[in-house]
């Protein structure tokens, strides 16, 4: 019998390998909370952003299956990125993380 593991008890590590890091989860707000956006919008709305990372944590959350990128044959090409259902999925943990938020600051 194989000994369980900590991704077996709790998918916590694996969930955090997805979403963690200083700008996944800034993205993925706007995204959720705002709808589908251009390069240079979402590149706007996250301060501090290098366009070689933004670009990374992009396709990283693309190839998780967190980000859709919709390619237009338009020119100058046109690029646009939304949230998926996946993604939409996680606007509870962003509430509760608000409220956390707000309970925590309120006293």
């Amino acid at each position: 019998m194989r000994k369980k593991t900590v991704a077996d008890l709790c998918p916590a590590p694996l969930v955090f390998a997805m979403i963690g890091g200083k700008w996944k989860l800034s993205i993925l707000q706007i995204l959720i909370f705002n709808g589908t956006k251009r390069f240079g919008e979402l590149r706007k709305s996250i301060p501090g952003i290098t366009q070689t990372m933004l670009t990374k944590q992009l396709r990283d959350l693309e190839n998780d299956g967190l980000v859709h990128r919709e390619i237009y044959a338009e020119v100058p090409p046109r690029v646009e990125y939304s949230a998926t259902e996946d993604a939409i999925r996680l606007m509870p943990a962003f509430k509760a993380m608000h409220q956390w938020w707000e309970t925590r600051t309120a006293t």
